[in-house]
């Protein structure tokens, strides 16, 4: 079990560092699935997003017909999701303030594990109203068999002192996890009813040159020094070389979704 201090959102140093490269985190990170949008912006057209980042998951709910407003704290990424039409404020949730302001909905995409469980849920109800849902969700790869553990290998060759690298992509069960600490989180404000898990299921396919482009936008590998990390990706796109070029990603969305009491 980690201790307080290794909780992602007290890791801010790693949760500030996706701006360093804002322009290829909106260009390379994956959407989100249009099941899982259609099913939230059927809840009102008023949704908050927190953590939005670039605009990825705001620029889907837009296209659904939603009014959007993004809560970010990183001011560059705030700065892109501006010029993408994203209404964007520069905050952490915790200490952002609703004044008046209610949703139908608040999600989160990619972002709640830099949320205080508990006093983010608490924020979120104070801004949703009476039934409204919160939804945090993340995206888990799944590589085809064989490229995950080549993955791995590399991984492993590199930094063979870091076990944060040997699974560099968590799978739709550790992601559950981090579902189950949002869940408890709702739980403990007493603002919402029993929380559910949804998971949605998809493919994406990615050429070498696609995939190695994301590689450096993922948690923890801005923290690299370059020669390592240029080790990773020559590693990495040997590997996918070795099965022809390009690969088909599966992709789990997990989401925890709870309704305002």
């Amino acid at each position: 079990m980690p201790t307080l201090s290794n909780e992602p959102h007290h890791q801010r140093h790693v949760a500030e560092s996706f701006g360093a490269d804002a322009d290829r985190y909106d260009r390379t990170r994956p959407s989100y699935p249009d099941a899982l949008v259609r099913r939230l912006a059927a809840g009102g057209p008023d949704v908050l997003d927190v953590g939005c980042g670039t605009g990825i998951a705001a620029r889907q709910f837009r296209a659904a017909g939603c009014r959007v407003l993004g809560v970010e704290p990183d001011a560059r990424m705030a700065d892109l999701a501006r010029r993408s039409g994203v209404d964007t404020e520069v905050a952490k949730i915790e200490d952002w303030e609703p004044a008046g302001r209610t949703f139908d909905t608040v999600i989160a995409a990619q972002a709640w594990h830099w949320v205080d469980p508990v006093a983010g849920a608490a924020k979120a109800a104070q801004a949703l109203r009476s039934g409204g849902r919160l939804a945090v969700f993340w995206n888990a790869f799944e590589p085809p068999s064989g490229l995950g553990e080549a993955f791995t290998a590399v991984y492993r060759r590199v930094m063979p002192d870091s076990p944060l690298f040997h699974r560099p992509t968590p799978n739709a069960d550790a992601y559950s996890v981090l579902c189950g600490k949002a869940s408890d989180g709702m739980r403990e404000t007493g603002a919402y009813g029993a929380p559910e898990e949804w998971r949605f299921d998809w493919e994406r396919h990615y050429t070498r040159d696609e995939w190695l482009e994301q590689v450096p936008t993922f948690g923890l590998h801005s923290q690299l020094p370059a020669d390592k990390q240029r080790e990773v990706l020559d590693g990495i796109g040997a590997a996918i070389d070795a099965v022809g070029g390009a690969f088909t990603m599966g992709y789990t969305t997990v989401v925890a979704v709870a309704s305002r009491n």
